[in-house]
């Protein structure tokens, strides 16, 4: 339990588990950079499919470790070294939103800070009945990082945005469902095992046209309606050739759940 991340592979799912569970499993440095080395090692790896991002104990992640932030006093490293660092950290909620592999992010307790922004940079939220969510800057002085702005203004529209940082306010996870911040409220006891079928669903399908969807809704966010289509058709006919396509068709044809092996 002096892991700090917890890392298993299993039927093509990456789960990952913040696992300072006595602090809320509030982010450290430590914790920041495994987290960024694991969703690098993830990306490359063929066994994963998915990847689950979780927290030990009774919550997701309470953010950054403010108890530590106020016993370390003015740290001595320069300005532009600190905003370098924590930069790198950041990387973690880039790649969970990047990374061409579907994420999803299984939330119980709070979900506050830095962790709200790590689990909107997933692709996909499960939340217990339990969950509850602020962004929490604004409480301790500070202005938020981890992309939070980014991920809340997509998900939620720019006007809930503000209200959520501005007021800071605590949200029960019906709530949330409401909002669209996350995408569907399980009783706390099925948590586990609805997010990880999600997790599994998502290993097992076609990951090729799975990784592209992913790229092209990333594109959207951004680009031209022009650049979308122009993608759209190179990666549309990119998947005719895969083996998942063949299979999907003729699993159609044949009334029968596809088998797709991920080329």
């Amino acid at each position: 339990m002096d892991e700090v991340l917890l890392e298993r592979i299993e039927d093509g799912v990456l789960t990952l588990t913040m696992n300072r569970p006595d602090r809320l499993n509030a982010l450290s440095w430590e914790m920041c950079d495994r987290l960024v080395r694991a969703l690098e090692r993830a990306a490359a790896d063929r066994a994963v499919g998915a990847i689950l991002l979780t927290g030990a104990g009774r919550a997701f992640c309470a953010g950054g470790d403010v108890k530590n932030m106020a016993a370390s006093g003015a740290a001595p490293e320069t300005y532009e070294e600190r905003t370098a660092d924590l930069r790198r950290r950041m990387e973690a909620s880039r790649l969970l939103h990047e990374i061409a592999k579907p994420t999803i992010a299984m939330v119980r307790g709070p979900a506050a800070g830095a962790g709200l922004s790590l689990a909107a940079a997933c692709d996909l939220r499960i939340a217990g009945e339990d969950a509850r969510f602020t962004t929490a800057f604004a409480k301790v002085g500070l202005s938020g990082d981890f992309g939070g702005h980014y991920f809340l203004t997509r998900l939620v529209g720019t006007a809930k945005a503000r209200e959520l940082y501005l007021l800071s306010p605590v949200i029960d996870a019906r709530t949330a469902l409401g909002l669209g911040l996350v995408h569907k409220v399980v009783a706390d006891a099925a948590l586990d095992d609805e997010a990880k079928a999600v997790a599994r669903a998502l290993a097992n399908g076609p990951r090729v046209a799975l990784s592209y969807m992913k790229q092209n809704l990333n594109l959207a966010e951004t680009a031209s309606l022009t650049t979308v289509m122009d993608a759209e058709a190179m990666r549309h006919t990119r998947c005719t050739g895969t083996d998942d396509h063949r299979e999907g068709a003729l699993a159609f044809v044949e009334k029968r759940a596809p088998r797709f092996e991920g080329r």
